[in-house]
């Protein structure tokens, strides 16, 4: 005799499942670590200085 399960259940499960492994793919996909953010940031932070640091000053000018 085959067990009785309940379909709502049946699908709740297999939605959740789904999403975990959306979930898991996505982390790989788009997920860095916290490392790697703060050297991106601090390059970024760099940048801006030496930018900054080559502006002229149209003020003066006048």
């Amino acid at each position: 005799m085959a067990e009785i399960i309940s379909l709502s259940k049946a699908r709740k499960r297999k939605a959740r499942a789904e999403k975990e492994e959306l979930a898991t793919e996505n982390r790989i996909k788009f997920g860095r670590t916290k490392t790697e953010r703060e050297k991106i940031e601090a390059g970024k932070a760099l940048d801006t200085r030496k930018l900054d640091a080559h502006k002229r000053d149209d003020e003066s000018e006048q």
